[in-house]
Protein backbone atom coordinates (compact mmCIF):
# COMPACT_ATOMS: atom_id res chain seq x y z
CA UNK A 1 0.00 0.00 0.00
CA UNK A 2 1.06 3.25 -0.62
CA UNK A 3 2.13 5.91 1.91
CA UNK A 4 -0.81 8.60 1.93
CA UNK A 5 0.14 12.00 3.35
CA UNK A 6 -1.70 14.66 4.60
CA UNK A 7 -1.91 18.20 2.66
CA UNK A 8 0.15 19.64 5.74
CA UNK A 9 2.68 17.12 5.38
CA UNK A 10 2.79 17.78 1.75
CA UNK A 11 3.84 21.30 2.28
CA UNK A 12 5.97 20.70 4.47
CA UNK A 13 7.84 17.91 2.27
CA UNK A 14 7.72 20.45 -0.77
CA UNK A 15 8.29 23.70 0.72
CA UNK A 16 5.06 24.79 -0.98
CA UNK A 17 1.94 26.23 1.49
CA UNK A 18 -1.74 24.64 1.41
CA UNK A 19 -2.37 27.26 -0.43
CA UNK A 20 -0.48 27.09 -3.36
CA UNK A 21 -1.27 23.08 -3.23
CA UNK A 22 -4.99 23.90 -3.47
CA UNK A 23 -4.47 26.41 -6.04
CA UNK A 24 -2.33 23.78 -8.24
CA UNK A 25 -5.45 21.73 -7.97
CA UNK A 26 -8.08 24.04 -8.30
CA UNK A 27 -6.57 24.89 -11.90
CA UNK A 28 -5.68 21.84 -13.50
CA UNK A 29 -1.73 21.57 -12.89
CA UNK A 30 -2.24 18.52 -10.66
CA UNK A 31 -5.64 16.07 -11.28
CA UNK A 32 -7.72 15.77 -8.60
CA UNK A 33 -6.31 14.27 -5.44
CA UNK A 34 -7.19 11.08 -3.55
CA UNK A 35 -10.20 11.93 0.27
CA UNK A 36 -9.86 10.25 3.08
CA UNK A 37 -13.26 9.48 4.38
CA UNK A 38 -13.73 12.95 5.86
CA UNK A 39 -12.44 14.43 2.66
CA UNK A 40 -8.89 15.73 3.54
CA UNK A 41 -7.31 15.31 0.47
CA UNK A 42 -4.39 12.21 0.88
CA UNK A 43 -1.41 12.51 -1.24
CA UNK A 44 0.70 9.33 -2.62
CA UNK A 45 4.14 9.14 -3.86
CA UNK A 46 2.99 9.56 -7.49
CA UNK A 47 1.48 13.08 -6.12
CA UNK A 48 4.21 14.14 -4.55
CA UNK A 49 6.36 13.29 -7.50
CA UNK A 50 4.08 15.63 -10.12
CA UNK A 51 4.26 18.14 -7.22
CA UNK A 52 8.24 18.26 -6.93
CA UNK A 53 8.24 18.89 -10.98
CA UNK A 54 6.10 20.93 -10.96
CA UNK A 55 7.70 23.25 -8.32
CA UNK A 56 11.18 22.46 -10.66
CA UNK A 57 9.12 24.18 -13.84
CA UNK A 58 8.08 27.12 -11.49
CA UNK A 59 11.42 27.99 -10.17
CA UNK A 60 12.96 28.13 -13.87
CA UNK A 61 10.38 30.53 -14.83
CA UNK A 62 7.64 28.63 -16.78
CA UNK A 63 4.60 30.30 -17.12
CA UNK A 64 1.19 28.76 -15.04
CA UNK A 65 -0.44 28.91 -18.78
CA UNK A 66 2.10 26.54 -19.78
CA UNK A 67 2.58 24.00 -16.72
CA UNK A 68 -1.42 23.43 -17.35
CA UNK A 69 -0.90 23.16 -20.97
CA UNK A 70 1.61 20.66 -20.02
CA UNK A 71 -1.22 19.00 -17.19
CA UNK A 72 -3.94 18.60 -19.86
CA UNK A 73 -1.63 17.22 -22.41
CA UNK A 74 -0.25 14.29 -19.68
CA UNK A 75 -3.75 14.00 -18.63
CA UNK A 76 -5.24 13.67 -22.75
CA UNK A 77 -3.05 11.02 -23.84
CA UNK A 78 0.06 9.71 -21.55
CA UNK A 79 1.71 7.59 -24.33
CA UNK A 80 2.05 11.31 -27.03
CA UNK A 81 5.19 13.05 -25.32
CA UNK A 82 6.23 14.96 -28.65
CA UNK A 83 3.53 17.86 -27.61
CA UNK A 84 4.79 17.72 -24.17
CA UNK A 85 8.50 17.54 -25.01
CA UNK A 86 7.82 20.48 -27.51
CA UNK A 87 7.18 22.79 -24.73
CA UNK A 88 10.04 21.19 -22.25
CA UNK A 89 12.25 22.13 -25.42
CA UNK A 90 11.42 25.72 -25.94
CA UNK A 91 11.44 26.02 -21.62
CA UNK A 92 15.08 24.57 -21.63
CA UNK A 93 15.91 27.17 -24.77
CA UNK A 94 14.39 30.13 -22.51
CA UNK A 95 15.89 28.99 -19.40
CA UNK A 96 19.65 28.87 -20.74
CA UNK A 97 19.65 32.15 -22.60
CA UNK A 98 18.40 33.92 -19.06
CA UNK A 99 21.59 31.54 -17.74
CA UNK A 100 23.54 33.34 -20.27
CA UNK A 101 22.08 36.60 -19.65
CA UNK A 102 23.02 36.13 -15.74
CA UNK A 103 26.27 35.32 -16.62
CA UNK A 104 27.27 38.53 -18.31
CA UNK A 105 25.39 40.23 -16.08
CA UNK A 106 28.07 38.03 -12.96
CA UNK A 107 30.97 38.96 -14.95
CA UNK A 108 30.33 42.86 -14.85
CA UNK A 109 29.55 42.33 -10.72
CA UNK A 110 33.06 41.00 -10.62
CA UNK A 111 34.41 43.87 -12.61
CA UNK A 112 32.75 46.36 -10.36
CA UNK A 113 33.83 44.21 -7.40
CA UNK A 114 37.50 43.97 -8.59
CA UNK A 115 37.04 48.15 -9.89
CA UNK A 116 35.77 48.94 -6.26
CA UNK A 117 38.84 46.43 -4.56
CA UNK A 118 41.79 48.56 -6.62
CA UNK A 119 40.12 51.79 -5.47
CA UNK A 120 39.95 51.13 -1.98
CA UNK A 121 43.74 50.14 -2.32
CA UNK A 122 44.60 53.64 -4.39
CA UNK A 123 42.19 55.35 -2.51
CA UNK A 124 40.86 57.16 -5.98
CA UNK A 125 36.85 57.94 -7.13
CA UNK A 126 34.93 56.12 -8.84
CA UNK A 127 34.94 56.92 -12.23
CA UNK A 128 34.06 54.16 -13.53
CA UNK A 129 30.53 54.09 -11.82
CA UNK A 130 29.86 57.65 -13.76
CA UNK A 131 32.02 56.57 -17.09
CA UNK A 132 30.10 53.22 -17.54
CA UNK A 133 30.98 49.96 -17.06
CA UNK A 134 33.11 47.81 -20.10
CA UNK A 135 31.27 46.62 -22.82
CA UNK A 136 33.73 43.88 -23.88
CA UNK A 137 33.44 40.31 -22.59
CA UNK A 138 35.58 38.92 -20.46
CA UNK A 139 38.67 36.80 -21.30
CA UNK A 140 37.23 33.30 -21.48
CA UNK A 141 39.13 31.79 -19.03
CA UNK A 142 37.41 34.21 -16.27
CA UNK A 143 33.74 33.68 -18.02
CA UNK A 144 31.44 31.95 -16.26
CA UNK A 145 30.15 28.89 -18.29
CA UNK A 146 26.47 26.94 -16.64
CA UNK A 147 26.04 24.32 -19.18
Amino acid sequence: MDVELTIQQVAERTGLSVHTLRYYERNGLLEPVNRAANGHRRYCAVDITKIEFLTRLRATGMPIRQMQRFAILLRQNPAAVSDRLAILEAHEREVKQRIQELSRNLEIIRWKIQHYKELEISTQSDRACIDGVPQQQPPEDEALTLT
